[in-house]
């Protein structure tokens, strides 16, 4: 009797924010990360909160079909790669970068697939033992790529197409496309320092800010963007491709889920 395979169950990583009445925190992810996920692969989502250890990685991994790493305001604590300390005032959220960098390492051990946007392209550098920059803007010769600083930006100015980048000769990133430039928006602060281990550059802004990668194993998707990929996806020749072969890698995981499961 031929059995068809379930659906992908796929976890899209949450943040720890400040509850409106500012007595507590709330874990969440902005539903735009959930919408074009479901819009973009035919799966099941799960929202991982960020809990730190209270949850064993090599078990949640061995559960799941992959994992969305989204953006968030919070930046990965510069301990986890010898970085200089973040000011005072600084956003951390250290219970998602105890959960996320563990659960990069353990995805990439049971092969399971990890899309990376944003924040998350840096969660997947810091894991492997890459670093980061701080504040891009204030090196030498870098651009501003955070968001625009107005109180009355409107979202579409937000994520407006706002500068190219580059793909790497013969990479993923042109192969999905046919391209070896695309537009992309540009909302972030951080971004990729020294490279880590086993990844390889797939996309570079004019400036040399490192702004897609992949680790380096074909048969495997781990890919990060720096871009907010979730912001219409299906209006972005990139974006789109990226989701669709994410969905393709976690349909194949569940797949071999099921064959174990039956077996």
């Amino acid at each position: 009797m031929k059995t068809t395979a379930p659906r992908p169950l796929i976890c899209v990583s949450a943040n720890a924010m400040e509850a409106a009445h500012r007595r507590s925190l709330v874990h969440a992810t902005g539903e735009r990360n959930v919408h074009a996920l479901m819009k973009m692969v035919a799966c099941i989502p799960v929202l991982l909160p960020p809990v730190g250890a209270a949850v064993d990685v090599a078990e949640l991994v061995s559960r799941m079909d992959g994992f969305v790493l989204t953006g968030g305001r919070a930046n990965v604590e510069p301990h986890h790669y010898d970085g200089p300390a973040f000011p005072a005032d600084e956003l951390i959220d250290p219970g998602r970068d105890a959960i996320v960098l563990p659960l990069v390492r353990a995805c990439i051990a049971a092969r399971v697939p990890v899309f990376g946007i944003c924040r998350g392209i840096q969660e997947i550098n810091v894991a492997l033992g890459g670093s980061l920059h701080y504040r891009i803007h204030e090196l030498p010769g870098k651009n501003d790529h955070r968001r625009p600083r107005r109180d009355d930006v409107t979202q579409e100015e937000v994520f407006r197409l706002n500068h190219v980048v580059r793909l790497a000769p013969g990479g993923l990133f042109e192969r999905l496309t046919g391209h070896s430039e695309m537009m992309v928006n540009s909302l972030h602060g951080q971004g990729v320092d020294r490279l880590g281990d086993g990844l390889v550059v797939e996309a570079t802004s004019p400036d040399g800010v490192v702004e897609g990668l992949r680790y380096n194993d074909d048969s495997q998707f781990i890919v990060g963007v720096q871009w907010h990929a979730e912001w219409q996806p299906e209006t972005h020749e990139l974006s789109a491709a990226l989701y669709r072969a994410f969905g393709e890698a976690a349909s194949r995981r569940a797949a071999r889920r099921l064959t174990q499961t039956i077996a």
